[in-house]
């Protein structure tokens, strides 16, 4: 299976694969229903989504920790791992907003950013008006269940292999995209995740100290709570001037040197080695994880690379106000730097781990 060096749950051989685009085809549209007997098992369920109808997946483990998947696009709406003993002891991580996009869907949760980008430098998303399928899905019965999504793009000489994957203890998203075609392509990509928090004070990550960083716009994602504009936006006495503005300009790196970065105020950055230093035989690359942290609720979350080059980060500042009560940080692995090359007949593959031993 294209990502079992990745993730260890193994997929069986596939079976005919089940569309799940929400766009009309020329077949009838997958059904909850037809899903369920194609790939439903202990552990998994399809169910149409309350607001607009759209299939979606629901994945549970025996400890009771869950997530909601929409199968349209491979957006993960929900994740309520258990972290406490008491009552159910399960907690939503992600943070969504009902109704922000286009048809009312929810935005925010984790997704796939994935784009192509050209001789002349410019970036053009892989996914928009995508028909992701459902190829194929697993379980143990008890401690992991995965499901498997899978488009072509450019007349089929790109496969995109995608799989989420839910354990008592983390959640893990892959990516997997093989060249079919004649001609090397250049691809950028983040696992973008909107995660709450319960208050602005107190929220910070750990184990960024001693990387490299500069601010950055995220990737253009259509799930994305802040668009690449709105986050670069400068805050009232925030960045560049009175009460503050350190953070740095765009283009200019500066490296960490705090054990506990404080995420009160509004960013937008990428912590990676600088691509000139990438061009060195040998250079540090950014830490292969780090971990969140809420003062408020006492949680933390690991969030780990597999695959990527680059850790993004970003909060909100004042604007999380437009977004609900709770405070967010969007953050996530990335390759946005340096694009990734990869030659006819190869593969690529990424993923990112969110992982947590609260209890």
């Amino acid at each position: 299976m294209a990502t079992s060096s990745l993730l260890p749950l193994h997929l069986p051989t596939r079976p005919s694969a089940v569309k799940a685009s929400a766009a009309p085809t020329a077949a009838a549209a997958p059904t909850p229903q037809s899903l369920e007997e194609s790939f439903g098992r202990k552990g998994l369920r399809f169910a149409a989504d309350p607001a607009t109808g759209a299939p979606t997946a629901e994945l549970s483990v025996r400890n009771g920790s869950s997530l909601q998947l929409r199968l349209a696009d491979g957006l993960v709406t929900s994740y309520r791992p258990k972290v406490y003993w008491k009552d159910d002891g399960c907690r939503e991580v992600l943070h969504t907003v009902a109704g922000a996009g286009a048809g009312g869907e929810v935005r925010g949760g984790v997704g796939l950013a994935l784009s192509e980008v050209s001789s002349s430098g410019a970036a053009e998303s892989l996914l928009v008006g995508s028909e992701w399928s459902v190829v194929d899905a697993d379980s143990d019965s008890y401690d992991a269940v995965q499901v498997e999504l899978g488009c072509t793009k450019g007349s089929g000489t790109l496969e995109v292999t995608y799989v989420v994957t839910l354990y008592p203890l983390s959640m893990a998203t892959a990516v997997m995209v093989k060249n079919n075609g004649k001609k090397p392509v250049s691809l950028t990509s983040a696992m973008l995740s909107h995660i709450k928090f319960d208050k602005r004070r107190g929220t910070a990550v750990e184990g960024l100290r001693g990387c490299p960083y500069c601010s950055h716009p995220p990737p253009a994602a259509g799930f994305a709570l802040l668009t690449p504009a709105e986050a670069m936006k400068r805050e009232d006495g925030g960045w560049f001037g009175g009460g503050g503005g350190e953070e740095p300009r765009q283009g200019v790196w500066t490296v960490e040197d705090n054990l506990y970065t404080i995420l009160k105020k509004k960013v937008s950055r990428v912590y990676a080695a600088p691509p000139e230093e990438r061009k060195k035989r040998i250079y540090s690359t950014a830490p292969s994880k780090f971990t969140t942290i809420d003062q408020n609720s006492g949680l933390g979350f690991r969030v780990v690379r597999m695959g990527y080059e680059d850790m993004y980060l970003c909060s909100p500042g004042e604007m999380y106000k437009k977004f609900g009560k709770d405070y967010f940080l969007c953050t996530g692995t990335a390759s946005m730097l340096v694009p990734v090359v990869v030659n006819p007949g190869e593969e690529w593959r990424a993923a990112q781990v969110i992982e947590h031993d609260n209890l």
